[in-house]
């Protein structure tokens, strides 16, 4: 996507054939993909690759807004029915595949079951909450978070990236889906695709740790939070073995789960 010049190419490859043997073997995916596009960005000088490919996704999502606000209105559990649609825009992410069909996609995940389904949970928690964080995943599927936020109707603070890494979003991919009308956008502070806490900034960490209530979105968020204790709640698809393994699922499961160390 950023250039064809071969030369180029094969230097990034060698930059991040050089850095990969000084990473931990311990290092999650969203810390080390935060260090191979970081190579790629000094070595091309392009600061954000997928920035047409997020303007696009946002778009499409923006098409479907109104029959997924339909959906809910002949729902007769909304809640139910706005957690299926944010799961099912989990699909809208370039780190884990490069095609998808969105209609036909979010159609299909729609008819599934959670694999994991601990709504009852996040119901009672939800009523109980008065600070409300949403840690954002990839652009596009900001829209259908914002339909879930529109349902739970409390206070939200909405979490993006701080830089572009991948097709996360940023702050201007959550104003492109008018996030902001519904929710206070703020930065994690971290240009990792995935909530690594070590590396959120002290204002992040600050409202993480006064959340009565924490939807974590999507694979990277897991991969950053999966062992981190606290009043958090796994939304996603699971799009590779890897995760579905580590859950305990089937790859193209839809997981509503809270944390282990709840």
């Amino acid at each position: 996507m950023i250039t064809s010049d071969e030369r180029k190419v094969w230097e990034i490859l060698v930059a991040v054939s050089l850095a990969l043997p000084r990473m931990s073997f311990d290092a999650t995916p969203p810390e080390i993909s935060r260090e191979i596009y970081k190579i790629i960005s000094e070595k091309t000088g392009v600061n954000d690759p997928y920035r047409e490919v997020k303007e696009r996704c946002t778009k499409q999502a923006l098409a479907l807004y109104p029959e997924m606000k339909k959906l809910l209105e002949s729902s007769q559990d909304r809640l139910m029915t706005a957690l299926r649609v944010a799961s099912a825009g989990n699909i809208i992410d370039f780190g884990a595949q490069a095609a998808f069909d969105l209609k036909k996609d979010i159609t299909k995940i729609l008819s599934q079951d959670f694999a994991i389904d601990n709504s009852r949970e996040f119901r009672q928690t939800l009523q109980n909450a008065r600070r409300i964080l949403y840690l954002a995943d990839n652009a596009g599927e900001t829209v259908f978070d914002r339909i879930l936020v529109e349902e739970m109707r409390k206070p939200v603070i909405y979490v993006v990236r701080e830089r572009p890494v991948i097709n996360d979003a940023v702050r201007k991919d959550a104003l492109d889906a008018r996030i902001d009308q519904v929710a206070e956008i703020v930065s994690s502070g971290t240009d990792a695709p995935g909530t690594i806490l070590p590396f959120c900034s002290g204002k992040f960490l600050k409202i993480y740790r006064s959340a009565d209530l924490i939807i974590s979105k999507g694979q990277g968020n897991y991969e950053g939070l999966s062992e981190e204790r606290g009043p958090i709640f796994f939304l996603l698809k699971a799009k590779c073995q890897v995760i579905a393994k580590d859950i305990g699922v089937k790859e193209g499961d839809i997981i509503l789960m809270k944390a282990k160390k709840f």
